[in-house]
């Protein structure tokens, strides 16, 4: 499945939870910062794949019975895996439950474009997911927008002066330095995720 037909799905079941119906397409833009035929185009793609059903009316989008809610916001956990010594390969019967890792009230996801981050292992083409919050603390990967119009995703840090730090995780970036009524906090990382493939 397209990650941005995941986004979709998960649009949808949000939407049934808070409001007892289907989004429109429309919505389903608004929501996910998309236009409207691009939501069209992946939604008659879920379609023809069975993701999703059309019902009569202009709410119509309905997920399949056959669907379990549950696979669809798990993976198997296999066990673990070594990234020093190796270990025994053990294959493990749990779950890795995605939706406590990346769903959740004010949890938001952002794709990363450049490379400030890179120190932090955050590389340019990855997704992050924020909690939206309006604070954080020094030391906290935030989301920032700056004078209201441009955001960013780096370290936040005070100086002694009170000024806004947002330091980039990149040996070859300086930090940026902010009166603190420059700065406002969009969200506070607390996972992130990358396509290999």
């Amino acid at each position: 499945m397209h990650p941005r037909q995941a986004e979709i799905l998960n649009a949808i079941r949000n939407h049934f939870t808070t409001y007892g119906h289907a989004p429109t397409l429309t919505e389903i833009g608004q929501r996910l910062g998309l236009e409207k035929n691009t939501v069209h185009y992946h939604v008659r793609a879920m379609l023809s794949a069975g993701l999703l059903i059309r019902e009569p009316g202009w709410r119509g989008l309905r997920l399949p019975a056959n669907m379990d809610e549950e696979a669809m916001r798990s993976l198997p956990l296999a066990g673990r895996i070594a990234a020093g010594h190796p270990i025994e390969a053990i294959p493990g019967q749990d779950a890795l439950d995605l939706s406590a890792l990346l769903l959740g009230s004010g949890r938001y996801a952002l794709q990363v474009k450049g490379e400030s981050m890179i120190d932090a292992g955050i590389f340019d083409g990855d997704y992050v997911i924020l909690e939206r919050r309006d604070h954080a603390q020094d030391g906290d990967i935030v989301a920032a927008l700056i004078d209201n119009e441009d955001a960013t995703l780096k370290r936040l840090r005070h100086t002694n002066a009170g000024e806004v730090l947002l330091v980039p995780e990149n040996a070859d970036m300086a930090p940026m330095v902010f009166a603190p009524e420059r700065v406002s906090i969009q969200g506070v990382l607390v996972a992130q995720l990358r396509r290999y493939r």
